[in-house]
């Protein structure tokens, strides 16, 4: 299943690497204080893009930087998303492994953080289950944590 959703327009702009949130300023402070099209998740997809990951993966991640901060997705999925490292973990997992890429972050955006999921042939959505396909990434996102720590 692919997202359907929009991906940012192009910019003429020279990409830039992401920003550091600077020392002492709070997530969401930061991001307030961003301006249209240079949020973190613009800054990421044109630094992206610069590295080589195609326009509709580097949109993909763009948008789940930004649904992780949106709706608030827990701080483990947010760091796998790029709010810890400035996305410099997602550009290499874009590089390395497209089609994987592609598929965790499609099934977070379609999961909303891994909170539900569509049930087959169904088109309501339903909190709190979630797909074999989410459930292996669960496995999978556990025992690299559990790794890195």
């Amino acid at each position: 299943m692919q997202s359907q959703l929009t991906a940012s327009r192009k910019t003429r702009s020279e990409p830039q690497p992401p920003p550091a949130v600077p020392p002492g300023f709070e997530e969401l402070a930061y991001v307030f204080q961003c301006t249209y099209g240079h949020y973190p998740w613009d800054d990421w997809e044109r630094a992206a893009l610069a590295a080589g990951v195609s326009q509709n993966l580097a949109g993909l991640g763009r948008l789940a930087m930004r649904e992780a901060f949106q709706h608030d997705w827990p701080e483990c999925l947010k760091s796998f998303c790029g709010w810890k490292d400035q996305g410099q973990a997602m550009t290499r997992l874009a590089l390395r492994s497209p089609r994987k890429a592609r598929s965790q972050w499609n099934i977070l955006l379609r999961t909303d953080g891994l909170r539900g999921d569509y049930r087959p042939r169904s088109t309501e959505w339903q909190w709190g289950y979630l797909r074999a396909d989410a459930c292996r990434l669960i496995t999978a996102l556990t025992q690299q944590w559990r790794e890195l720590s």
